[in-house]
């Protein structure tokens, strides 16, 4: 899936000699989270949102250099890594950054969120799964073998969590009886966290992008 196309170009990124006061008055009147500088066309790093306290409005960016941070991803970065990234840093902002490191632009979160809300894996219709079991004894082909020899389709599955040595596994499947996987799982000793159709499961993602919502909008 390409992403590129979401790449935006209309928000600034700030040269290292300039002035502080340029890089707070972005903060007050924006929510975003980070933001990158430059120094001779080269990306640095950026300034977190989360120090705007300790900035100094007649300093410059550079008396700050130790606060900048590595927070990037590259033009070539998969999708699934910039949501990873996003994460990781507990951003809604991320540079993007070229092959000779300069800043082509930045993702947003709501637009890769977006992406990621309009793969199969939520448009196609189906039942969500959600199972767990211990790291060392599942696996993903083992997981596909279940869902098919129910005469089902594995629409597509991903790790939603890993805590305590057990693997958190989400998994939607074409429409089907879904109590006979269900009972399939049992047997081979996977835990059923949760087992419920489309709707109830797009009832949830909704309430989760509200609150998204709500987050990048405070």
């Amino acid at each position: 899936m390409q992403i590129q196309t979401h790449i935006i170009s209309n928000i600034p990124f700030f040269q290292v000699g300039e002035s502080l006061e340029k890089v707070i008055r972005f903060f007050n009147t924006h929510t975003f989270s980070h933001v990158a500088v430059v120094e001779g066309g080269q990306f640095v790093g950026v300034l977190s949102e989360n120090d705007l306290e300790n900035f100094e409005a007649d300093k410059k960016i550079e008396d700050y250099r130790y606060n900048l941070e590595a927070v990037y991803v590259r033009h070539s970065t998969s999708w699934l890594d910039v949501l990873e990234a996003f994460a990781r840093n507990e951003a809604n902002l991320l540079p993007v950054i070229n092959e000779n490191g300069g800043v082509l632009g930045y993702y947003d979160l709501t637009d890769i969120v977006g992406v990621f809300i309009d793969t199969p894996f939520f448009t196609e219709p189906g039942g969500i799964l959600v199972v767990a079991k211990g790291i060392k004894d599942y696996s993903f082909s083992e997981i596909a073998q279940i869902v098919e020899s129910n005469n089902a389709r594995l629409i597509g599955g991903f790790i939603t969590d890993i805590r305590n040595d057990v693997v958190q596994v989400t998994i939607k499947v074409g429409d089907s009886n879904l109590n006979e996987i269900i009972q399939t799982f049992r047997r081979y000793n996977y835990n059923i966290l949760f087992g419920n159709n489309d709707d109830q499961f797009l009832e949830d993602l909704k309430q989760r992008s509200d609150y998204l919502d709500k987050y990048l909008n405070v």
